[in-house]
Parts: C-alpha cells; structure tokens; sequence
C-alpha cells in the first residue's frame, strides 16, 4: 500500500470518521483529506444551540481525532472543484490536483437559501461554526428576529434566541412546526412548548420577499403583511454539495446514489458517506435515500472505509448488508427530542405510545402496521424512545 493513496472529500464529521475507520480497517497507505472550511472537523448540533449562546470557541466543539490518524494529510480551507473519476484524480480551487487509488466522498451539505428578493446584510443561515458566530452578534434582548422555516434548525434557533432575549417570529407553510418528519400532534406539541415561552408562529405562510437598504428590516409575507426584522434566519432546509462531481455520468439527483456496499453507482474505488450519500436500507425497503441525521456520518463511515480498503487490499468485501438504525436528537429550551428509526416512513400511521401530548410522550410511527420509528419529547435526557428502540430491531 505504500506511496498509494485515498482522498477524502469533506473534512466535516464524515470525512475524520472515513479517515479513522480506514485506519480501523487496515489501510496503512496515505491518506489525504479536503475541505473548503479553515477548521478542523467540530461537532455541528451545538452550533444552533450552545454556539448560539455564549462565545465558543472551535476548540470547545472540535472533534480528537484518533492517534491513528496522526500521519493524515489534512488540506483545509481549499475546495475541490472537480474530478475525474476514470483518470482518478481531483481538482482543487488552486490549480492543482490529487491523484487517488480510492475516493471517499464526504462533502455533505450546504443551506439552502431563500429565492427571494431583498438586501443581503441581516441574513443568515446556520450550517457552519463561523455561520453561527455571525449569527451570535444579531441576537439579544429586544432584537427581532424573524426564522423562515419551522425544522429542526428553525426551532432550535428560536428556543436560543428567545433564552437571550429576542423577540422571535417563526414563518414556515406547514401547519405545525416539524410537521413533515413528526406529524401534526407532535409539531403542536411542540409549538405550544415554543408559544408558552414567547414565540410567534405565522404558520401556514411563505416570503414574498426582504425589505431594507443595504440591511434586512422586514419579511413580507405572501398575504401582504410585513414582520419587521433586524434579522432573518433562513432555516429551509440544506443542499447536498455535490457539483464537483458533475461530468462523470453519476445519478446526482438527490445526493450521491450508492448501492448496498455505499460504492457510488457500484465503483469499486469510490465510496460515499454521511449525508451527502444515498443509499437503500433494508430495514425499510429498496428506495435509496439520503439520512440527515447525526449517526450516519460514522455509520456510514465504518461500512464505506471497510469496503474501500477491501478493494485496495483486493479482499473479500464486507459480507453484512449494510442496514443502519437512524438516530437523532434535539434540545429545544429544557425539553428533549429524541428520535429513532424512520418517522417519516410512518407518518400516516402516528399512535401515541406512552404518556400525554401535553407532559412527556413517546410515539410510534407505523407502516403496514409495523413499528418504523419511534420518538419521544420529554423534559430533560431520558427520552421515553429508549425502551422503544429494541422493537424497531
């Protein structure tokens, strides 16, 4: 393996599990990774949430990387903007290039961003550490604030924002915040949660467009009114980065299409992780789809590095199907949001497992009758979706 070597694209959380679970795998070649952000892999939950409010530093949510990892090649703050796949070599924003005996594509998502018009100061998204900084000086008492989009993002921005004093406005189409991955009854839950604490919800409604000179003041609604704003968040959702890979006949469609082994469109020397990869998983079924949730990024890593380095080292690849279990979380003021399996798939058959909509509950999500997904709000860590999780096995 020496003098050969794996790039890695994406230096986030998928790009030092890739790197870490290549190691674990038994690559001892070299191993390059690329990002476009100056600062080494760090932890993206808190940015919404504890980044938000106080001033923390990229050492305070920094990943260690492994002592494995020690002879990694870390190139940050420099893009890739293109590769070859059948030449095997990727470019960089510079000029130059990497050549590669195996790829893994780590680069993840960006925001996406409003389509319309208005001024540009006063408006932002939160994706990155530095995003969230910006972010932290716009807040404090009295400011007013005006979040487009009622996700996950949009919801704990608003719990932040009003524990430092702002005055917050949600805007989202949807009849109830988080309404597509929870469901009507949870999303109430929550919104009387977020109301009980000061926010207000225009829900049910989009943005025509930002008013201001040079700075946002205001959000005009679709049905002419203006909420004014010293601030926008744009919390609508993310775009998978994957343009760098245009020109080499790949299914880009929704992300990076993979099959079973997470070998993109079944290229033995190429993989994909994190959210950026879509894959089928059949606990489920055979639709691939792409997961946006804070497990699949090591998930992902530890069975893509393991078919990489079996490629590389001309071994047999791994024999298990690659079936991961979902897992997420989100803190919104002292309450927990803790979710496991697939809601989505079982939004249409939603039954309250346990407890009350009002207290602490957890509910499963069905489909076909069987049990999908799990999730429960409750005050403080100890969701009631653990002692769910194994009927989901």
């Amino acid at each position: 393996m020496a003098g050969r070597r794996v790039v890695v694209v994406g230096a986030s959380m998928g790009g030092l599990r890739a790197a870490e679970q290549l190691r674990a795998a038994g690559w001892t070649g070299g191993i390059t990774v690329v990002g476009d952000e100056p600062h080494m892999p760090y932890n993206r939950p808190p940015l919404s949430k504890d980044v938000l409010a106080g001033d923390v530093t990229h050492a305070a949510v920094a990943f260690r990387p492994r002592t494995s990892c020690a002879d990694v090649d870390w190139r940050l703050g420099e893009a890739v903007t293109g590769v070859d796949l059948e030449a095997r070599r990727v470019r960089l924003a510079g000029g130059s290039s990497l050549s590669y005996a195996g790829l893994v594509v780590a680069t993840g998502l960006r925001a996406r961003r409003l389509g319309c018009p208005g001024p540009a100061v006063g408006r932002h998204v939160v994706r990155t550490l530095d995003d969230a900084r910006r972010l932290r000086d716009a807040l404090g008492p009295g400011r007013r604030v005006v979040i487009v989009g009622a996700g996950f993002i949009g919801c704990e921005v608003a719990a932040t924002a009003r524990l430092l004093g702002a005055e917050v406005t949600v805007v989202a189409p949807e009849a109830e915040p988080m309404y597509r991955p929870l469901g009507a009854e949870l999303g109430a839950a929550l919104r009387r949660r977020h109301t009980a604490r000061g926010v207000r919800f225009e829900l049910g409604r989009t943005v025509e467009r930002l008013t201001g000179e040079g700075h946002v003041t205001g959000v005009v609604l679709d049905d002419g009114r203006t909420l004014a704003a010293d601030a926008v968040v744009e919390a609508i959702g993310a775009v998978p980065n994957t343009e760098w890979l245009a020109g080499n006949s790949l299914d880009l469609t929704d992300g990076v299409r993979c099959d079973a082994a997470l070998r993109v469109e079944s290229r033995p020397d190429v993989v994909a992780v994190g959210d950026v990869a879509r894959f089928a998983n059949p606990r489920y079924d055979d639709v691939p789809r792409r997961v946006e949730h804070w497990s699949i990024p090591t998930d992902t890593a530890r069975h893509a590095a393991r078919t990489l380095a079996a490629h590389l080292s001309d071994t047999a690849p791994p024999a298990a199907p690659f079936a991961p279990l979902p897992g997420f979380w989100s803190d919104q003021y002292e309450d927990r949001l803790q979710s496991y399996g697939a809601p989505a798939l079982g939004a249409t058959d939603i039954r309250l497992l346990e407890g009350t909509w009002t207290t602490a509950c957890a509910v499963g999500y069905h489909r076909d009758d069987t049990l999908v997904g799990v999730v429960s709000l409750t005050p403080g860590s100890h969701p009631l979706s653990t002692k769910y999780r194994s009927r989901l096995d």
